[in-house]
């Protein structure tokens, strides 16, 4: 009979380096006495709202006083966390509201189906007594939970989180081809519009006029803080870059036969792991991970899935898989990185890549593209390798490269290490910490 899987997880004598934890509370800077408000909109179980939690949770552990508003009716039984949602009819209230901030976009007929936001909707919260007692308001993802016309009443300094490029356009979530969010939006691709002073302008506009002059904008990548620089909506601002953070302490790696043991996976051949919240998100370039394995040798690979994909799509790749389904919860994915030899993460847009930096806390090389978020989190032939944006044949190569050329052991201490030492929670929190000071003594 196999073990208990508690029991398995917590063996790490097989690994082929050592695990190194992040950076010790003591060596984090000096506690402040302030206090920060999260307005964090959406489940808190994934997605942009799981990285605010876990910074929340970092602030916490270093002396920081942190408090969570939030739209998410799952709160972890954690004090910490208020959520707005607390019965039936604030459900119905949050869902009216949602589909009355998006009933403009109803006007155009050959409107994409792309996730596209107002932000015209939300709860007014400046007596709120969190918002009242705060010191700071830190906005994550804020949509359905505050409109942007109730961000000066606030009356705090504001810390803006761009997960995505949704702050710096006139309601999309990624521009892909058009650049039309450094002049104003207008004659919006998404919407389908050919009028200048459309809806994309008026919410642009909007946002433009009613961010306050002291708002501290915040990329979680390098990229995502360079859209932010070049857009209109914060010409008047000076966008810094922190990178986004996970739970090293959750994302650690396993022994890759313990792991395959527990899902399942028998095999000898080289395993790649592929997967997302949504694979079919036209940012994630999920078609270009399919065309890259027309170059790779289905003898010697087998694709692991999670997310969820059309099993026809993955018959005619020819290469034998393994579906492990929509993974939402911290020990599925850790056993899915694990498991790999290499993750595939070909996003063609994307603000930070989440999954990536999971990846690599769990000590499995990662390949993607040399372009937006993910440029930030892989270092090339040191921890994985970046192919030039959008070359099928240089990602199958960097597949290649991953599992036969490189030193593997040494890739996997790298990817681990470097996870720990940029992304996990506690180093994050710090550097918000001294962001928080600076914007307080302004």
């Amino acid at each position: 009979m196999r073990k208990k899987v508690s029991t398995i997880l917590k063996n790490t004598d097989n690994l082929p380096f050592t695990i190194q934890l992040p950076r010790a509370k003591e060596e984090m800077i000096d506690n402040l006495p302030v206090k920060v408000v999260h307005l964090v909109a959406g489940n808190l179980n994934g997605g942009a709202a799981r990285g605010a939690y876990w910074l929340h949770r970092g602030l916490l552990e270093i002396g920081v006083e942190s408090v969570v508003i939030t739209t998410s009716s799952e709160t972890f039984g954690d004090l910490s966390v208020v959520s707005l949602i607390k019965q039936r009819k604030d459900k119905f209230k949050l869902v009216a509201l949602n589909q009355l901030g998006n009933l403009p976009t109803s006007l155009y007929r050959h409107k994409s189906n792309r996730i596209f936001s107002t932000g015209f909707t939300g709860f007014n919260l400046k007596d709120h007594p969190e918002i009242v007692s705060s010191d700071i308001v830190h906005m994550h993802w804020i949509n359905g939970l505050i409109s942007t016309r109730h961000i000066p009443k606030l009356g705090k300094p504001v810390v803006w989180t761009l997960r995505d490029m949704w702050p710096v356009t006139g309601g999309c979530h990624y521009s892909m081809e058009c650049d039309r969010f450094t002049s104003g939006c207008g004659n919006c691709p998404q919407l389908g519009s050919n009028s200048k002073f459309d809806l994309s302008r008026f919410i642009a506009k909007q946002k433009l006029n009613n961010l306050p002059k002291d708002l501290v904008p915040v990329g979680i990548s390098h990229w995502l803080t360079d859209q932010a620089s070049r857009s209109s909506v914060f010409k008047d601002h000076s966008p810094v870059t922190i990178l986004n953070n996970i739970d090293t302490k959750l994302f650690t790696p396993l022994p890759k036969n313990v792991s395959r043991d527990i899902l399942n996976i028998r095999t000898e051949k080289f395993v790649i792991l592929l997967g997302a919240t949504d694979v079919n998100a036209f940012y994630k370039g999920f078609d270009k991970a399919l065309s890259a394995l027309k170059f790779l040798d289905p003898r010697e690979f087998l694709l692991c899935i999670f997310g969820k994909v059309e099993k026809k799509i993955l018959d005619d790749t020819g290469f034998e898989y393994q579906s492990l389904g929509y993974l939402n919860d911290n020990i599925s994915l850790r056993l899915a990185y694990s498991c790999a030899d290499v993750f595939v993460a070909p996003s063609i847009m994307e603000g930070f890549g989440k999954t990536i930096a999971e990846s690599l806390a769990c000590g499995t090389p990662v390949v993607c593209f040399d372009a937006t978020g993910p440029k930030s989190i892989v270092t090339h032939k040191e921890d994985g390798y970046k192919a030039k944006p959008f070359d099928e044949k240089d990602l199958a190569y960097g597949i290649n490269w991953v599992v036969r050329e490189a030193n593997y052991e040494g890739l996997q201490k790298n990817a681990r290490a470097n996870a720990v030492n940029k992304f996990d929670s506690l180093v994050i929190a710090a550097q918000y910490q001294k962001l928080y000071l600076e914007v307080l003594q302004k």
